[in-house]
């Protein structure tokens, strides 16, 4: 299983003065977060995209270029782009650039975007939601498998064979897609063979069993092998020395984004009670100490049917600096070999029967 982080590049409010941060020294903290990651042995850094005052990330490739400077070993990748509002031939481009600087270790993950300010910013239409995914992600790939593209579609001019450049270091991008619980998402992803990134960011994995069978039904019924239908969960997620501090760290940052964006959307105030629920052995949240928190993954992977990847969202827990630095490490150096032994003889005996 590979582990790993998505960060969202949140600027927080200090909770006593209510102060914001430098963002120029946000950023900075974020990149020396990837930094420990890679040392720490961690697989995958994923930052996110959106455009919005709370978050940093509105360019997620330029980020991902600076981490590749500063690291050696570990993955990079999107977390995720909102390719709905986006031209698929500069992604590529960009992409294969950062591809470049960090010689292969690139990767996308596409969605449609869990907020809506990218539509207007960007020109499109907020109600062409579903066909404007279907047709970029159909173009992306196309661009992925060759250099002269001929391709033509509804929302964007027609390429006629006309070079995409610079290639990347890989033979190919690694494209993931990211989905949140909408069914169609996850056939979709199964039909297409590509791997899927689920975002897991309350209530429980169970929930989530259903979808995940139906896109692995899908992707067979499709004629893809069994082993390119790749799982990945997206979670919250914070290590601590204790469980209580763990949670105690993690807890005002996310009350703060989780209020701001419930208002908007007239969800209710978000409560104590409620994140210690989700913090609890049957929630969603992976926050603990290393044991917990390695019992809380091996359980997600059980329940969903094997996971190949899990990333870990702790951009709320950003103001405590030394604290993130250290839940990363810990999250390396503790939790990580703790799942991957414990999954090893589950991933072989699970290869050897589908080969037999």
């Amino acid at each position: 299983m590979e582990i790993g982080i998505d960060s969202f590049a949140a600027i927080l409010p200090d909770p006593t003065t209510g102060k914001l941060p430098s963002p120029s020294d946000r950023m900075a903290d974020l990149l020396d977060e990837v930094e420990v990651a890679d040392r720490a042995g961690l697989d995958v850094f994923g930052i996110g995209e959106h455009h919005r005052a709370e978050f940093l990330d509105s360019a997620p490739a330029i980020i991902l270029a600076a981490a590749a400077a500063r690291t050696s070993r570990i993955r990079l990748t999107s977390a995720v782009t909102v390719l709905s509002a986006a031209d698929p031939v500069r992604i590529f481009q960009e992409f294969a650039t950062l591809d470049l600087i960090a010689r292969g270790r690139a990767e996308i993950i596409v969605g449609r975007g869990s907020f809506g300010e990218a539509y207007p910013l960007f020109g499109m239409d907020p109600r062409d939601y579903d066909e404007l995914f279907a047709e970029k992600l159909d173009l992306l790939l196309k661009l992925n498998e060759t250099t002269y593209p001929i391709w033509k579609g509804r929302f964007r001019a027609a390429l006629e064979g006309q070079g995409v450049y610079p290639r990347p270091h890989q033979a190919r991008l690694p494209l993931w897609v990211g989905v949140g619980g909408t069914p169609q998402s996850f056939a979709r992803a199964g039909r297409l063979g590509l791997p899927l990134m689920v975002a897991i960011i309350g209530g429980t994995f169970e929930r989530f069993r259903p979808l995940v069978e139906l896109y692995r039904e899908s992707g067979l019924g499709a004629g893809h092998a069994p082993e390119t239908l790749k799982v990945g969960v997206h979670a919250m997620g914070f290590v601590g020395e204790t469980d209580a501090a763990a949670r105690e760290a993690f807890f005002p940052g996310w009350a703060h984004l989780t209020g701001r964006i419930g208002r908007e959307r007239g969800w209710p105030p978000p409560s104590r009670q409620q994140f210690d629920a989700m913090a609890s052995p049957d929630g969603a949240f992976l926050i603990g100490d290393p044991q917990t928190v390695a019992a809380k993954m091996l359980h997600a992977t059980e329940v969903l049917g094997g996971v190949s990847r899990i990333t870990f969202q702790m951009s709320t827990a950003s103001l405590e600096t030394a604290a993130m630095k250290r839940s990363i490490e810990l999250l390396g150096t503790e939790v990580a070999p703790i799942v991957r032994v414990a999954v090893q003889p589950a991933t072989s005996a699970h290869d050897i029967g589908k080969s037999s």
